[in-house]
């Protein structure tokens, strides 16, 4: 078949690539002509795709990035990998994902599967997007088919990659479901599917809310455990003896990427909509958005004063060993560092260039080193005998 995948990037990328292994004719859309250049002279633009992978689709002759929406009107199936951040006032902002439904019923062609596989609300499947493609493509709803499919992608991760990670997969009607499901059946192992829409959209959102809440919960503890003098990871090593009813989470600086900030906010703004208070979300956000000042403090407690003390902050990325810097907690810790009078520079050769500055190399020039996100490749050893703060362990 030929297949639109739209959005090329941490998503759409890896789903494109596993569409074209599966043997289908894909084309890969992308709003940016930085990356569609890129991708098209054989360039990949993130960390779990290789430059030799895009060059191998490429030389195949059934893939092609482009800017040009007018492609959807070759394809039988229409995936929708585009982000949905948040507003600046921290409201859920489906701009993106708008404008492109937008442009894709302008193109779309009777009898063909669109699949949302972006993170939105309970409800947006159905309420918003199915009237969006109605209204802008001249096409009754039972002239095509909508199922909504939620990305299920960790950067990095050795053990779970796109084919055995089960996917979940719900439709406007079981017609929808059923071609999603026999669509996704080819190149994922395990496809469980939902009842209706809005239980994988809540789905979603209940995944990433659980790993905040319990992020949340252990970076409370790992707190209690350096007043104590007591080794967090320790107490974690402990505990993840017990067989049963424990999951082992561990402390951090706070949490960043695409879903863990934002996926549980999407949950909490819903439920404000129908009264209902989240209490545990927005506890959860907040001691999330406290854990850089946090560190600030700890930098106090270490040097006495931060004026003019130089630090170096070790690790801007989002998690250890990927280059995406997306709600990474480590600008908050730069800024509230800075606030405190100090005089920060930053490392991280995976990012190299972040918010117009340079990654600095790892010397003893400084007065403290604060280890925001361990990258495996790093030699703390070049820091000799500075201190250094982990803001991965409470001691």
């Amino acid at each position: 078949m030929n297949i639109s995948v739209v959005g090329q990037g941490y998503v759409g990328l890896p789903v494109s690539l596993a569409i074209f292994r599966a043997g289908h004719n894909v084309y890969g859309i992308d709003s940016n002509d930085l990356v569609v250049f890129g991708l098209n002279n054989g360039r990949s633009h993130i960390d779990d795709v290789q430059d030799i992978e895009i060059q191998k689709i490429n030389s195949s002759g059934n893939y092609l990035a482009t800017s040009d929406f007018a492609y959807v009107s070759k394809c039988e199936i229409i995936v929708v990998c585009l982000p949905t951040p948040l507003s600046d006032s921290s409201e859920p902002d489906l701009r993106i994902l708008q404008g492109a439904v937008i442009d894709i019923a302008k193109n779309l062609t009777a009898g063909s599967l669109v699949i949302i596989e972006s993170t939105i609300q309970p409800g947006t499947t159905r309420d918003l997007i199915l009237p969006l493609i109605t209204k802008n493509s001249g096409l009754g709803s039972n002239d095509f088919d909508l199922a909504f499919s939620p990305e299920r992608i960790d950067p990095t991760n050795l053990n779970w990659n796109l084919q055995n990670t089960p996917k979940l997969v719900a439709g406007i009607n079981s017609k929808s479901r059923g071609r999603a499901s026999e669509f996704y059946s080819g190149f994922i192992n395990q496809v469980y599917e939902c009842e209706s829409l809005e239980i994988a959209e809540t789905a979603k959102l209940l995944e990433n809310s659980f790993r905040l809440i319990n992020i949340s919960f252990i970076n409370e503890i790992s707190m209690l455990c350096q007043r104590l003098s007591i080794d967090i990871n320790s107490v974690i090593a402990a505990a993840s003896t017990k067989p049963y009813g424990f999951m082992a989470f561990y402390p951090s600086i706070g949490v960043g990427g695409h879903c863990i900030p934002i996926d549980p906010i999407y949950l909490s703004h819903t439920a404000k909509e129908v009264e209902v208070h989240t209490k545990m979300i927005d506890t959860a956000v907040e001691i999330n958005k406290f854990m850089p000042k946090y560190f600030v403090f700890r930098a106090e407690k270490i040097l006495g004063s931060l004026e003019y003390r130089k630090i170096l902050v070790i690790g801007v990325a989002y998690k250890p060993n990927i280059s995406d810097t997306r709600e990474s907690p480590a600008e908050a810790l730069i800024l509230g560092l800075r606030a405190a009078g100090a005089l920060v520079d930053w490392h991280d050769d995976l990012v190299k260039v972040w918010n117009g500055t340079n990654s600095a190399e790892l010397t003893e020039e400084y007065d403290l080193a604060i280890l925001a996100t361990p990258h495996d490749y790093l030699d703390l050893a070049k820091l000799g005998n500075m201190p250094i703060l982990n803001t991965r362990g409470s001691i």
